[in-house]
């Protein structure tokens, strides 16, 4: 907040989006283009953005860098959390988590229900904290991704945002 006034200053996040897929390319990923104009509407950043294919120990290697980097303070993850085994991102990513935010998976679950019904079960959206860095996966349909981004991420990487937010646990 400033001093002047008691409604918080919106903080701008640098954040970095992810494309975890075997078939996506610049030029078709909708997910990722979706993920970074909306954080650019809501007047954030998109620092750093890469398409990986799924492999786990690619992904990972992404995230650790990112994790890493004080320019990057907020991770969006689209891709790779289906029910199948070429699906790796949970794999890649859970352990390096400081923090598990369990309310994320089953807050998107319960959205996604509303649109598609029990094929709900086979997301394993989830989200945490890596060295002070949020983390936020989500699956990478474009539809998936509105819906995180509408119904749970936009809001919470808002710092005005009440009664709470992730948003105001970082500095401008």
């Amino acid at each position: 907040m400033n001093k002047t006034s008691t409604t918080p200053t919106p903080i701008s996040l640098k954040c970095a989006v992810i494309t975890i897929s075997d078939t996506r390319r610049p030029d078709n990923d909708t997910s990722g283009d979706y993920l970074a104009d909306s954080l650019q509407a809501a007047g954030h950043r998109c620092v750093q953005r890469t398409i990986c294919a799924g492999d786990m120990y690619q992904i990972r290697k992404v995230f650790s860098d990112w994790i890493v980097d004080p320019d990057v303070q907020v991770i969006l993850a689209n891709g790779g959390t289906g029910f199948s085994h070429q699906k790796s991102t949970v794999a890649a990513v859970t352990p390096l988590m400081d923090q598990t935010i369990t309310g994320f998976g089953e807050l998107f679950r319960y959205l996604s229900y509303q649109d598609i019904g029990s094929s709900m079960l086979q997301s394993d959206a989830f989200a945490g904290v890596a060295n002070n860095t949020l983390v936020l996966c989500m699956p990478g349909s474009t539809n998936a991704c509105k819906t995180a981004w509408e119904g749970i991420i936009r809001d919470q990487l808002d710092s005005t945002h009440r009664p709470c937010n992730f948003g105001a646990g970082f500095h401008a």
